[in-house]
C-alpha cells in the first residue's frame, strides 16, 4: 500500500519543487496517520510548504483510496520527523 502511494504522490511532489523522503502509515494513540515526509533544496520546510502540498496531494488521495479505514494526512519536514523518532 505505502509503495503504491509513493508511486502516485512523488513525481507531483518534485513538481511541486519538493523532495518525497518518506511513506508511513501508522498508529499513534489510536489515530491512524499518514504521514508524508517532505524535504526542499534551498530551505527549511515551513508550513505554507506543508499546506501547498496538502492541496497538490489531497485530491490524489481522495481518489486512490487504498485505506479503508479512518486517518489523518500529516505532511511534515523531515526535521519533525526525526525529531519525533528520537
Amino acid at each position: 500500500m505505502i509503495e503504491k502511494i509513493r508511486e502516485l504522490i512523488e513525481k507531483p511532489i518534485n513538481d511541486a519543487g519538493y523532495i518525497l523522503d518518506e511513506v508511513l502509515y501508522l498508529q499513534e494513540h489510536n489515530t491512524n496517520f499518514l504521514r508524508i515526509v517532505i524535504d526542499k533544496k534551498e530551505s527549511l520546510i515551513n508550513v505554507n510548504d506543508c499546506v501547498k502540498v496538502n492541496e497538490i496531494l489531497d485530491p490524489i488521495l481522495d481518489n486512490i483510496d487504498f485505506i479503508n479505514e479512518s486517518y489523518i494526512v500529516d505532511i511534515c519536514s523531515k526535521e519533525k520527523d526525526s525529531y519525533n523518532k528520537d
